[in-house]
């Protein structure tokens, strides 16, 4: 019985005798020998028969066939007829695999029993030898027929495949004059079986200036019948899964007509390569437009680029000469079919990056947009870049060896000193040459002299910026001064200063706010019934519960310790006769005595500390006539329970004070009001015979809104970690910076990623605030990182993109009421107006006017520039950019009255020129496109953060912020 072979290898060739040899000697370097080879001779009239005649006669594994098929299909069906192996391999006359190839590939089948095929990685050989990188499409082995659907993934020599499947299928469509292996490996791919990827680069293709690929027109013909059998049923295959049945599904990937526009794309780029232009802009337009495709749009072009130029990677940019100006059409082309002449400059900046990127730069490369060269940097000389550059890619060369490459836009001539600055900055400098220029400006501030540089044209972008704002209709106004914050803690070495200085400025605690009058009139309810005689006002301030006490009483002195207070309150209490005022310090003096009444609210957490409290009380005790009052109205301070809700002073509280005086001998408690924030207490001192009784409790709620000024003091239902303790025990590498952009109930399904509710943000931010977190500015961020400086506690930087007014709406007041603040990224050409850069995904949010910025800035928040159009950088001119950079800035420092210094990148999109020209255009912190925490060793202009999406939990935000405190 004859022996049947694990492994038939069909090769069909037609005219192969200059690399026929090359593909069957392959075959006898294999680690693996149980094979048959079937060389099918297509019609062949040079010496092809020969060569085959030849292995024939010295290997009996080979076996010939002849055909007059004149297609690759055919001749692969004529050996596929006679095969008797279990597994298939086709090996075109030109093409050749690894001797490893059939050991690794049936040792991946082996170990995946149920698989119907093995496929491998591989590269292109080019006419002079050179070779491309490997390649491997790893969603053949996910996805394999939503892959074959949309591409032909795998070159037909990269594949060990099942030939009893094969042959059930049919074999090749010979009415395919290409892209007939793609139509194949589709129709095994829809059986639903598995493929097994072997990661390795074991197939060499051979590309031909005279192959089938090299016609466009059959090419995107046969593709386009490919597709659309992808996306349909297809009646020879009988059994196909049923997921494949109907065909791909567009939710799994992209559309029929998209599929056929990449494939369109690359054949076009392809064709430029060869230096033709034949462009179908019909076949183009269902290429994405969006900014996310704009690096693979620029990958297929390259691919293509390098088939069609027959080159690989690093060849390419030398040659640009040859395929330029058809690419620029075609890149023109791209603009015109999106209707977005920035969307094609994108894709032109990544292409020439991926060129210069695989260049050595031995000469200088001039392509479209950018300009690569080699600079000496020990002895630089001016370069003045041809129109239409504005981009320069530079290798600076140090004794005849690559230093450093750096990356940047060119406004204009690059002059000397401007090389040796950024061969400074680059760390490859000499340093005479350093010397020679230190102490010159590179930068607005000094404009060179030169108006054709690159500074000298900066310069000129700046004043046109200024002149702009000069003349911008935004009135100027001046600037709401933010609200001094009274400091509970700040006792100060010297009482009666501290308070003298707190009093400087009349009505520091919002006294007739409606929280402080509530209190007010809670304080009166809870007076002892019937005429008092005579009382003791302690701490009156400047005199507002002062005169509604008054009429309650028959004589009220009324002290505090500040003179300036107690002048204050004597010219508010003229009218009232029975009212005398005095300055007095009632820790060190003595208490006015025989008292039927003392009033003590808001100051005794000043103490130092419980034993002075104690001391007081007694003093209290003494002042007081027997069955005399006292009335103590305090706050609830996490100090004393940080389980509840209570304010984050630093002191004890309502609930230490209450228990201290309630242990002072001669007190009893007879009633207390408690709120959730404060209670109110009145104790009797006992007389000789006096009997004490259960006191009354009334739970009261608090009607009157609360001001920011007491909210953000405030931790409601307790915290885990107090601010203090965190900034004196914790020093940390890390800080979350924080993503978001609009905070609104209701707005497009499109971008409810990018939109959290109020109620979410109020979680959000209450539980920072209950965590001890603190806010810090991007300036903060920045020094930390210049300084190398560990982040004291736990800092968190809260960042808005846009400046909707929803920030104002609902964030802000959250921010405010946690005691944190913000940086809202500003598109400055667009305030007052809307988000139009949403406008595809439904009716866009409304955007802050400058007014709303400048009270928020007042208030306390910060701004930054998000840019001035909202338009990604990279499809930007290097001119554009700058200009916008310059004109943001400014507008924002005139909005806010602060120095501007950071930015965000819009869509979070950057590139290599950013960095750098934002620098010059005085930034020195940046937000881009990268993830994650912000650590000391982040580069200040390319700064991480951390998006928080709307669609996701509470506990995704608290899992994300506590892995970055570790």
């Amino acid at each position: 019985m004859a022996h049947n072979p694990l492994v038939s290898i069909v090769v069909p060739a037609h005219n192969a005798e200059a690399t026929l040899a090359r593909a069957l000697d392959c075959l006898l370097d294999q680690d693996i020998a149980d094979w048959e080879a079937i060389i099918v001779d297509d019609a062949s009239t040079d010496r092809t028969p020969a060569i085959i005649a030849g292995y024939v006669e010295h290997d009996a594994r080979f076996r010939t066939l002849s055909s007059c098929a004149y297609s690759a299909a055919g001749a692969r069906n004529s050996g596929i007829s006679v095969a008797r192996g279990q597994w298939l391999m086709f090996l075109d006359a030109d093409d050749w695999v690894d001797a490893s190839f059939l050991a690794k590939m049936l040792a991946a089948l082996k170990t995946t029993p149920d698989a119907v095929a093995a496929y491998c990685g591989s590269r292109r050989v080019m006419p002079d030898g050179e070779l491309t990188p490997s390649s491997i499409s790893t969603e053949v082995a996910i996805e394999p027929f939503e892959t074959f659907a949309r591409r032909c993934a795998i070159r037909t020599h990269a594949l060990l495949v099942d030939r009893k499947t094969i042959v059930e299928l049919g074999g090749f469509d010979v009415s395919l004059r290409t892209c007939e292996d793609w139509d194949l490996w589709q129709r095994l791919a829809r059986l639903g079986k598995r493929w097994v990827m072997v990661d390795e680069p074991l197939a060499f293709h051979r590309v031909s200036p005279n192959s089938l690929s090299c016609n466009s027109t059959q090419m995107l013909a046969d593709a386009e019948i490919v597709i659309a059998r992808g996306f349909s049923p297809d009646l020879r295959v009988e059994h196909p899964a049923s997921a494949h049945a109907n065909g791909a599904i567009d939710a799994n990937g992209c559309s029929a007509a998209e599929a056929l526009a990449w494939f369109a794309l690359w054949n076009a780029a392809s064709d430029c390569g060869r230096g033709a232009c034949s462009i179908d802009a019909q076949s183009l337009r269902a290429l994405p437009a969006a900014r996310k495709w704009a690096r693979e749009i620029a990958r297929v072009v390259f691919d293509g680029l390098m088939a069609g130029s027959l080159s690989v990677p690093a060849q390419l940019a030398a040659r640009w000469d040859r395929f330029g100006g058809p690419l620029a059409e075609l890149i023109v082309e791209l603009g015109r079919v999106w209707d977005d002449p920035a969307a094609g400059r994108r894709v032109q900046y990544h292409l020439e990056q991926m060129l210069l990127d695989s260049d050595d730069l031995a000469a200088p490369r001039r392509l479209a947009r950018t300009l690569g060269i080699r600079v000496d940097a020990g002895n630089p000389a001016s370069t003045a870049p041809p129109e239409g550059i504005d981009r320069i890619y530079a290798y600076l060369m140090m004794d005849g060896r690559i230093g450093a490459r750096v990356q940047f836009g060119a406004l204009g001539k690059v002059t000397r000193s401007h090389w040796i600055e950024l061969a400074s900055q680059s760390g490859v400098a000499d340093k005479s040459n350093v010397s020679a220029v230190a102490g010159a400006s590179l930068s607005m501030a000094e404009p060179p002299s030169d108006p054709d540089s690159h500074f000298g044209k900066l310069a000129r972008l700046a004043a046109d910026a200024q002149e702009l704002v000069r003349s911008s209709a935004e009135p100027a106004e001046p600037f709401a001064a933010p609200r001094p914050k009274p400091a509970a803690d700040d006792n100060g070495t010297d009482r009666t200063s501290f308070w003298n200085r707190r009093f400087a400025t009349e009505d520091p605690w919002n006294y007739r706010s409606p929280y402080e009058q509530e209190k007010y009139e809670r304080q009166l309810e809870i007076l002892p019934a019937g005429l008092i005689g005579r009382a003791l006002e302690l701490a009156c301030a400047e005199g507002h519960f002062t005169r509604q006490l008054a009429p309650r009483v028959g004589h009220l002195t009324a002290t505090d310790i500040s003179s300036i207070a107690v002048e204050r309150a004597r010219a508010r209490c003229s009218d009232q006769p029975n009212v005398d005022f005095g300055v007095l310090d009632f820790s060190a003096e003595t208490l006015p005595g025989k008292m039927d009444l003392i009033v003590c609210s808001e100051v005794l957490y000043y103490l130092d500390d419980l034993a002075e409290l104690r001391r007081i009380a007694k003093k209290f005790v003494e002042a007081l006539t027997p069955g005399g009052s006292l009335v103590s109205a305090h706050a609830f301070v996490l100090r004393d329970n940080l389980e509840r809700t209570g304010f984050d002073w630093n002191t004890f509280g309502a609930q230490a004070i209450s228990e201290t005086l309630a242990a002072t001998e001669g007190l009893v408690l007879e009633r207390s009001i408690q709120t959730e924030l404060y209670r109110i207490d009145r104790f009797r001192r006992l007389s000789p015979d006096g009997v004490a009784t259960d006191p009354v409790i009334d739970h009261v709620p608090i009607h009157a809104p609360i001001g920011v000024g007491v909210a953000r003091n405030i931790v409601w239902g307790g915290a885990r970690a107090l601010r203090r303790d965190v900034a004196r025990s914790e020093r940390r590498q890390h800080v979350p910076v924080l993503m978001y952009h609009g905070i609104a109930d209701d707005g497009p399904a499109a971008l409810a990623r990018f939109r959290l509710t109020p109620a979410a943000f109020d979680r959000q931010m209450a539980w920072l605030r209950a965590n001890g977190f603190h806010a810090i500015t991007s300036e903060q961020l920045g020094w930390s990182i210049a300084n190398r400086e560990p982040f004291v506690g736990r800092p968190v930087l809260i960042t808005f993109d846009d400046g909707f007014q929803n920030f104002a709406d609902h964030a802000w007041p959250t921010l405010r009421a946690n005691d944190l603040t913000a940086e809202v990224f500003l598109v400055t050409d667009l305030v007052g107006e809307s988000a139009r850069w949403d406008i595809d995904s439904g009716p866009p949010a409304q955007l802050m006017d400058a007014g709303t910025v400048r009270r928020l800035a007042g208030e306390g928040a910060f701004f930054g520039s998000h840019l001035a159009t909202h338009r990604a950088i990279d499809g930007l001119s290097s001119s554009d950019l700058a200009a916008e950079l310059l004109r943001s800035r400014m507008f924002v420092e005139r909005w806010t009255g602060r120095p501007t210094t950071a930015f965000a990148a819009p869509f979070s999109v950057t590139d290599r020129r950013l960095g750098r020209l934002a620098r010059e255009c005085g930034y020195r912190i940046g937000f881009g496109g990268k993830h994650g925490p912000a650590d000391l060793d982040c580069d200040p202009i390319d700064l991480p953060r951390i998006e928080v999406r709307g669609d996701r939990s509470l506990e995704d935000f608290v899992a994300r912020v506590e892995a970055v405190l570790g």
